[in-house]
């Protein structure tokens, strides 16, 4: 098909799918023997699935894109067959692509089944495609990596070498597209992780759990202190809750029927089953539930640092991103009807605030609304669906409603952030839940005397600590803001001499809470600097004898900006003016 008259979302796509079957073809020809799975364009590129004979190695990635090239110049027409089930089954069959032949089972008898060929290659697919290999430019695609993936994405299928690739219009959409490849790679919050000692993951103590050093621990500090003196300052009281609990507490929250398979297993205790928490809200329920309450006590706004367990698989698990145990920023709202307006209106804007206080101002929000099976009265969802709409339009965001997208207890707002390269993070959300309150038997007194069920709202503003401390470190690349970073000023004597007034300094910079340390190795003062930069610590404090008889600095920054004998008071001054009004740098 022409690439003509569609929009560069459809011209991209149908050049990633079309370069994925040129993969395909190329690593048939090259090792004889490998079965195809499947090959389907993604974001930014493109992958294919296969089964080889014998391991693959990164080199042969080179072998497999010059045999693309060539099959790119062979100006191959992409052309599309259609035929029964039946015989594609037969056609498949025959050349031993199983994989193929179980595709082809899944779809019912009678239906056609569409194929595509080009040059000597023919693969079971929808399309489209681009309309000849011509169209397609041998210098503006790229071969990146070899990683292992179940067949159909189930643990106990057989494991196959997935090759993933870009592909672009031209070579300079290439070259921007692999700079930014190598700018997440410095990014990466696994290696700036190691780098700046801020966190470790050790597979043979258990896999996804989290070990916080020193320096991490300083920045969690600093995040869950910011968060909690956040949260009394807009109404909210804090609750700490246990780790475990019995069964019948998820039997009641209904965890253990639909969530089974994300919790770990039980633990038998007192001849009873318990389990480690999932999540927070059937302890916040348990604590309304020790009184009686009057429409005249609420809202509630009770907020947790909860740390829960969750299951995930192992395939699955990705530095601070995916993880098995982590600190979940949660909050639970319990209100009237009457006060769901308001109370919602709150919430999007203290997330909004919270979000902006980290450095992220690019934040888009997603509406998702009743789907066809869902719990609670239609006149609640209409309610809530309302209320979540009113406060997105009057923060004036931009917003997607996902119709029929809300889980099957309420509806809600997911907020995403893009950070510095441009990557959408969802991190808070906004959830009403019909399900819980009715399965714990909430009430409330209201006003006319009657019992009646409070509308209960989860919210989460950074989602994880520790999720969210992985996008703050790739946000700024290891550099936080001053009022984040673990070592805020780094000071440096320049020769032994100086060493007592560097210590003074350090006392003196401790004595007004600022994070300090002071380098006194036996390090060259030019490595003393290039350590400190390597730390992506914000200030230096150079001393030498005219700092020391005037009792000043010499400030160097980490972007190289310097200043020169700027008094010790004035330094101080400045920066606590800086920590004080968060700014990001």
């Amino acid at each position: 098909m022409s690439l003509q008259g569609l929009s560069q979302e459809e011209k991209l796509h149908r050049i990633r799918h079309s370069m994925a079957h040129v993969m395909a073809e190329a690593v048939v020809d090259l090792f004889p023997g490998t079965k195809v799975a499947i090959g389907p364009a993604i974001e930014n590129g493109f992958y294919y699935d296969f089964d080889f004979p014998k391991p693959l190695a990164n080199d042969d990635l080179e072998k497999i894109s010059a045999k693309m090239k060539d099959i790119i110049k062979g100006k191959h027409p992409f052309q599309r067959k259609v035929i029964s089930r039946e015989e594609a089954e037969k056609l498949f069959s025959g050349k031993g692509e199983q994989y193929k032949v179980e595709l082809l089972k899944a779809i019912p008898e009678g239906e056609e089944v569409s194929l595509y060929s080009q040059d000597s290659f023919t693969d079971l697919c929808r399309g489209p495609h681009v309309e000849n290999t011509a169209d397609l430019n041998a210098e503006a695609f790229k071969l990146l990596s070899i990683a292992g993936a179940y067949w159909r994405g189930k643990e106990t299928n057989p494991m196959l070498t997935r090759i993933y690739g870009t592909a672009w219009e031209n070579p300079k959409e290439l070259r921007l597209y692999l700079k930014h490849l190598e700018e997440m790679e410095k990014r990466d919050h696994r290696k700036l992780g190691r780098e700046l000692d801020l966190f470790s993951l050790h597979e043979e103590a258990g896999p996804g759990l989290v070990y916080w050093h020193p320096k991490g621990a300083r920045i969690r500090h600093q995040i869950e202190t910011f968060w909690k003196d956040e949260h009394f300052k807009n109404g909210y009281e804090l609750l700490y809750t246990p780790h475990v609990g019995k069964s019948w507490l998820w039997e009641t929250s209904g965890h253990l029927d639909f969530y089974a398979e994300g919790m770990y297993p039980e633990m038998v205790m007192d001849k009873a089953n318990y389990y480690a928490k999932p999540m927070n809200c059937p302890f916040h329920i348990m604590i309304y539930k020790t009184n009686k309450h009057s429409y005249r006590e609420l809202p509630f706004r009770w907020a947790e640092l909860g740390t829960v367990y969750r299951y995930e698989k192992s395939g699955t698990l990705h530095g601070l991103m995916r993880v098995r145990g982590f600190t979940q920023d949660d909050a639970h709202i319990f209100c009237t009807p009457e006060q769901v307006e308001d109370e919602i209106l709150e919430v999007l804007r203290f997330s909004l605030h919270m979000l902006r206080a980290f450095g992220f101002s690019d934040i888009q929000a997603y509406l998702s609304t009743r789907p066809e099976k869902a719990v609670g009265d239609p006149e609640q969802w209409k309610l809530a669906e309302a209320s979540l709409q009113k406060a997105i339009e009057a923060e004036g965001l931009a917003y997607e409603v996902d119709e029929g997208g809300g889980a099957f207890y309420g509806p809600k707002i997911d907020l995403k952030v893009k950070d510095a390269l441009g990557r959408s993070w969802q991190l808070s959300t906004v959830q009403f839940d019909f399900n819980e309150p009715k399965r714990f038997g909430m009430t409330f007194v209201d006003h006319d005397g009657k019992e009646k069920q409070p509308y209960m709202v989860h919210r989460a503003l950074l989602g994880s600590i520790e999720r969210f401390f992985g996008v703050l470190i790739e946000h700024y690349g290891g550099a936080f803001p001053v009022w984040l970073s673990p070592v805020q000023v780094q000071v440096i004597p320049v020769a032994p001499a100086f060493e007592a007034y560097a210590k003074s300094v350090e006392t003196e910079l401790r004595r007004h809470d600022l994070r300090a340390d002071v380098d006194l190795s036996d390090s060259r003062m030019n490595a003393k600097i290039r350590n400190a930069q390597k730390e992506k610590i914000p200030y230096m404090l150079i001393l030498g004898e005219k700092e020391q008889e005037s009792r000043s600095v010499s400030v160097r920054k980490r972007n190289g900006e310097q200043v020169n004998g700027l008094a010790l008071d004035e330094f101080i001054a400045q920066t606590l003016k800086i920590i004080a009004s968060k700014e990001n740098v």
